[in-house]
């Protein structure tokens, strides 16, 4: 059965965008617990390319299909789980990317949404931090996906939220999105 091609978050109000959260229902992964079968052979690098034996995955229906059943287990690994099998998949950083904001609102009625390189929608609020950590390279912007599974922020995305928090000249440097603050300077 062919997946839905990911909406234009550009065309989607948020209020669209809740809906669409609402509606969408990810597989149970959380609830399947078969036997480690191995190794996929496939991995996530940090820029949201999947590769499979060392080759790009081309087909973005099957990413999609494939992030569906992705899963972070308790030891920091990370597995394509179904009810009858799980297979171990390397993962460089997180295994999404915020690619695209969508911001509507001001100061503390401010509600911001982003499209993930999968095509999934993602609203920031309460259970879909925004937090900033310290890496080896220096920090780096994530954002909560979903049971333990983040998205790394791209660097224009990041740029786009900075320019917002200056513009309202908070203190500290921040957005409200959904009720929930989240600083943009590494302060919380």
């Amino acid at each position: 059965m062919p997946m839905d091609p990911p909406p234009d978050l550009s065309s989607l109000s948020l209020t669209d965008i809740v809906r669409l959260l609402a509606e969408k229902r990810p597989p149970p992964v959380e609830n399947w617990n078969p036997d480690h079968c191995g190794d996929s052979e496939m991995r996530i690098a940090r820029d949201g390319t999947w590769f499979h034996q060392g080759s790009p995955i081309g087909r973005e229906a099957m990413v999609r299909l494939f992030s569906t059943i992705l899963r972070r287990e308790k030891d920091g690994a990370y597995v394509l789980v179904t009810p009858v099998e799980k297979l171990s998949i390397e993962v460089e950083d997180a295994p999404f990317v915020a690619v695209e904001l969508k911001s509507e609102g001001e100061g503390r009625e401010r509600a911001l949404a982003f499209r993930l390189n999968t095509g999934d929608l993602v609203a920031a609020d309460a259970a879909h931090a925004l937090t900033i950590r310290e890496t080896a390279d220096g920090p780096h912007p994530y954002l909560h996906v979903r049971g333990g599974l983040d998205a790394l922020v791209n660097r224009s995305v990041y740029y786009e939220l900075m320019n917002l928090a200056l513009d309202e000249g908070g203190d500290p440097v921040g957005l409200w999105s959904n009720g929930v603050f989240f600083a943009l300077d590494g302060s919380a």
